[in-house]
């Protein structure tokens, strides 16, 4: 099995700024078109989605993309209804459509039935922690956070406690199984 590092972002604590952490996050992902390269309207949508990775510690595994979209409605200012909104932008489509040319459709469900089973649980402990929610974290308006670590961005937004420390297990049992 092909063993990666893992991305500084994605450690529960990370001193890293968020801008470093959406460097880090291009440059481990580096097969993945920039939103600089993109249509404006969809960039806007694309950038803000990698941001989030950075902020929620989410790598790019179908796991963790499962999980970045209700940690997005649950913990940000944007809501399922905005994501429906953004989902009828034809550009979004052309990015699923990609995917699944990629990968092709069997890959994609098989992908997700196979994690949704320890998936589910960590959904509802998510819901539950976010109940009563106070302050959410500004998905499209970041700007303001880039220079600011990404501790302090899960600190001062409640963040901290919706970040699984089981991935950090995981990835701590690998580590100790291939030594």
């Amino acid at each position: 099995m092909i063993q990666r590092t893992r991305p500084q972002y994605t450690y529960k604590n990370s001193t890293q700024t968020l801008r470093q952490g959406l460097e880090e996050y291009y440059a481990v992902n580096s097969d993945f078109t920039h939103p600089n390269q993109m249509p404006p309207d969809f960039a806007k949508i694309m950038l803000a989605h990698d941001v989030s990775h950075v902020v929620f510690g989410c790598d790019t595994d179908m796991y963790d993309e499962l999980k970045l979209l209700p940690l997005t409605f649950l913990a940000s200012d944007f809501k399922f209804r905005d994501w429906l909104r953004e989902r009828k932008n034809p550009a979004v489509d052309v990015m699923y459509d990609d995917l699944v040319k990629r990968q092709g459709l069997l890959w994609l469900y098989v992908s997700i039935l196979a994690v949704l089973p320890r998936f589910l649980p960590e959904l509802v402990v998510m819901w539950f922690k976010t109940r009563g929610s106070r302050k959410y974290y500004p998905f499209f308006d970041f700007e303001a956070l880039l220079e600011r670590s990404v501790l302090e961005i899960r600190q001062e937004f409640g963040l901290l406690p919706l970040l699984s420390s089981k991935k950090s297990n995981e990835i701590q049992l690998q580590a100790n199984l291939v030594k």
